[in-house]
């Protein structure tokens, strides 16, 4: 009898902790709604002041507070949006990027936020050489 009741206890246990762990479509869901994760550019000029810019929606039940923005090197740099981002309201992260290095890039930008985990960016692109950039007087 006493083994029945322990498992009994320990099914029962279990179908409670599986129910716990299930999320409904609608939490599943950022509540920063970006709208691109990736802006890709290709035949940047040469030392140009090209910037990235990610718009979001904050669909939160709260303001939004972007803590911090991390790139992934320091030829990136990020500002986020210093004042809360009321519920429903739209803000922007700008990236910038540093066009004096030639070639082919991908770097990545961590949004972090206490509305929810942190939300990856992506910029992609190439720069031109000095000589195949175009001359701006």
């Amino acid at each position: 009898m006493k083994s029945l009741h322990l498992t009994l206890f320990f099914l029962l246990t279990h179908v409670l902790f599986a129910q716990s762990n299930t999320v409904s479509k609608k939490d599943a869901q950022p509540a920063l709604r970006f709208t691109v994760l990736e802006i890709e550019r290709q035949n940047i000029p040469y030392g140009s002041e090209d910037l990235f810019v990610f718009e979001f929606k904050n669909t939160a039940k709260k303001a939004a507070v972007i803590s911090n923005v991390q790139t992934s090197c320091g030829c990136t740099a990020a500002e986020r949006p210093e004042t809360p981002i009321r519920k429903g309201k739209k803000g922007v992260i700008k990236v910038h990027y540093d066009t004096k290095r030639v070639g082919a890039f991908t770097k990545t930008i961590t949004v972090f936020s206490n509305v929810g985990d942190p939300i990856i960016l992506t910029i992609k692109g190439s720069v031109l050489t000095p000589s195949d950039s175009p001359v701006i007087n």
